[in-house]
């Protein structure tokens, strides 16, 4: 049971174990997605087809007659990662053994929707998988095995979400190896560390230049390549403030004088420099709303009518700088 390509990832997994017959595959309904708003199928459906397994993409299990679908498989287990659904306790007492979920982060640290942007944008530096059984709590069921991933300053949530499914995918094929052999160990979450990982709101992704460039870094890469960081960039006064879209750069150098927390510096050391309440951030890329993606140069040079490093704007008062 899932849907995106983290659940794909650890179905590919799954497939290749010798140990482990797929019997049927249960996914979330196809959404509409693009301009058109044609509904597409998730990963996990993409490749369910192309393994000849059947699929089943119910609405909800509040229908009985889907409940009794699910259990004319008879599963040994239910295998659950990223499927998007809340599982009533008639389906969790489905299998013979166990139903088992893959979650992306140390539980109890991290419960919830989105434990990969939430423990990039707190600035954590270790994260990991979890493989637990499942309870009608969200997430709060024993924990059954984990293992811990150390979250790199360039890591972004799509790096480390590929990372953490093929780590998950492992981990799981071999909690199933152990339960096939004579049973797997149960600990109980302590209640006293949880944390909660609500889903992400995209007004979130709008970045903050009064907080420390670090934290501007941990927030940039927490919302790359979904929904993607941005901040509105003062255009002329009789033009709408354009939107922009920041890719991960890094924390560059202390701010120039009268550099105030939002002034856009210019082009320094082939980047965008913005200041930050205790650094100027750099840069790399930006993709301005309805453009293609640019880089530093480029939005310099077009936007700012900046075309050259200006070295004085890194000891010097900003001349003229933007504000973001």
């Amino acid at each position: 049971m899932g849907t995106p390509q983290f659940a794909a990832t650890v179905l590919e997994h799954v497939l290749a174990s010798d140990d482990v017959d797929v019997v049927a595959v249960y996914t979330q309904p196809d959404r509409p997605c693009g301009r058109g708003k044609k509904c597409q199928p998730g990963a996990v459906k993409t490749l369910a087809l192309t393994s000849g397994l059947p699929i089943h993409q119910p609405e909800s299990f509040k229908d009985q007659a889907e409940v009794a679908t699910l259990a004319a498989y008879a599963p040994d287990v239910l295998l659950v990662a990223a499927y998007g659904m809340i599982l009533p306790q008639a389906v969790l007492d489905i299998p013979r053994l166990l139903p088992i979920n893959v979650h992306a982060s140390l539980l109890p640290a991290w419960r919830g929707a989105a434990p990969i942007e939430r423990a990039i944008a707190a600035g954590d530096r270790l994260t990991g998988v979890t493989i637990m059984r499942m309870v009608a709590a969200l997430d709060a069921g024993p924990m059954i095995m984990q293992r811990v991933l150390a979250i790199g300053q360039s890591d972004t949530a799509g790096t480390l979400r590929a990372e953490l499914a093929d780590l998950g995918g492992r981990l799981l094929v071999h909690t199933l190896k152990r339960l096939r052999t004579g049973g797997v160990p149960m600990v109980e979450q302590d209640p006293e560390k949880v944390t909660y990982a609500k889903k992400i709101d995209k007004a979130e992704a709008l970045i903050d230049w009064t907080k420390p460039a670090a934290e501007v870094h941990d927030l940039i890469r927490s919302m790359t390549p979904h929904p993607g960081a941005f901040f509105f960039w003062k255009q002329a006064a009789d033009r709408e403030p354009l939107r922009i879209i920041a890719h991960p750069g890094k924390v560059g150098c202390p701010l120039p004088p009268g550099a105030r927390p939002g002034d856009i510096l210019g082009l320094m050391e082939c980047h965008i420099g913005v200041a930050c309440a205790d650094a100027v951030y750099f840069i790399p890329t930006v993709v301005p709303a309805g453009k293609r993606p640019m880089d530093a140069k480029a939005f310099s040079c077009g936007y700012l009518g900046k075309c050259e490093d200006d070295a004085m704007a890194v000891c010097g008062p900003p001349d003229g700088g933007a504000t973001a």
